[in-house]
């Protein structure tokens, strides 16, 4: 069995979208990988920790911060 793994993030206008719109996002992408045999699992988060950068001789540095990442699972 193997696994694909495709990271998403839905593109919404603020003035016109709306949570259908990233569904629709969401939604096509799951059908154009059934197109090419693959099976949708699941959409799972991913947590990761973004490292601080500490900026030249310390200046301008940036702190470190958990950002997540939301991401498709597929199987064939």
């Amino acid at each position: 069995m193997a696994y694909k793994v495709i990271p998403f993030v839905a593109s919404i206008d603020a003035n016109k979208g709306n949570a259908d719109h990233a569904a629709k996002q969401l939604e096509s992408l799951i059908n154009d990988m059934a197109n090419q045999g693959w099976k949708y699992i699941r959409l799972e988060s991913v947590t990761t920790f973004v490292q601080p950068d500490n900026g030249c001789f310390g200046f301008g540095g940036k702190p470190g911060f958990n950002t997540s990442y939301q991401m498709v699972v597929f199987e064939k």
